[in-house]
């Protein structure tokens, strides 16, 4: 119980560092053009950072999965609470450009901060445990991450239709969430993870997000890079590539309802 005292208090300690990071960024890029970046960057190092912590907590430190579960449900709502608008996951910046809202340039600029961010959590929480703050951390301090388990506990091809069906399910639930009412967003959001994390979790860690994919699973032995990104990259983005087509072009068809341009190049349904 120590051990979860004391990652909780770390977890706690990263939101916090983050939030004071992302306010700073905030004063100092008033310009949502400029602080956008900055606040990807901040973002998806708390989600990389906080998800190697409750990793090392149900890996290695035994947690019940009843309270692993919890914790990955209180931390996925502090997440949608504080991201400020920051999508923390590359598939998120694939829809964006599918749907034309992101340019090119934009969209490869998000990314990458996502990416500096993961590599940046996968070499600071090696320092954190060092410090030895519990027996679990004294255990587990190292000069570099080391990750001693092979994450995935399927075939191939099983695993990365997990990670499809994760992002599937996330994304169709993330576009259909504006018709609950806004104070249930978030919390229903955090659900939804929870759950996919309880049935995927543990085949491939229910991760459905390629940047924090890149920080806590790439590291770790059993399959090469290669494969990795068949499981944690490809199958995210197929995802929610059938998520778009099931939204946008399967449901309208099922429910009576089309869209065609109008005479002023806009788009309407018609019945």
């Amino acid at each position: 119980m120590s051990d979860l005292s004391v990652s909780l208090s770390l977890l706690v300690g990263i939101v916090v560092f983050s939030e004071v990071a992302r306010r700073t960024a905030l004063y100092l890029f008033p310009n949502r053009n400029g602080s956008i970046y900055a606040l990807e960057l901040i973002s998806t190092f708390q989600l990389c950072a906080c998800t190697h912590e409750l990793k090392l907590l149900s890996e290695v430190g035994g947690l019940e999965p009843s309270v692993g579960l919890t914790c990955t449900y209180l931390i996925s709502v502090v997440h949608g609470l504080s991201f400020h608008g920051a999508m923390c996951n590359p598939v998120g910046v694939v829809e964006q450009l599918w749907r034309g809202t992101l340019t090119g340039r934009r969209a490869l600029a998000r990314i990458s901060c996502q990416l500096i961010a993961a590599v940046l959590a996968r070499g600071a929480m090696p320092h954190a445990w060092a410090l030895s703050l519990s027996d679990l951390h004294a255990q587990h301090k190292l000069t570099s991450f080391k990750c001693t388990n092979n994450p995935i506990n399927a075939p191939l091809a099983q695993a990365a239709a997990v990670e499809l069906a994760c992002a599937l399910v996330m994304h169709t639930s993330v576009s259909n969430v504006d018709k609950i009412q806004e104070i249930y967003r978030v919390p229903a959001i955090a659900a939804v993870i929870t759950t996919l994390v309880y049935a995927g979790g543990h085949l491939t860690g229910a991760v459905f997000n390629p940047a924090l994919a890149f920080s806590i699973q790439f590291p770790c032995p059993g399959n090469t890079f290669t494969e990795y990104s068949f499981v944690y990259w490809l199958g995210p983005i197929l995802g929610m590539i059938v998520s778009l087509l099931l939204c946008e072009k399967v449901m309208p068809v099922f429910s009576g309802k089309s869209t065609i341009p109008n005479s002023d190049g806009l788009k309407k349904k018609i019945k």
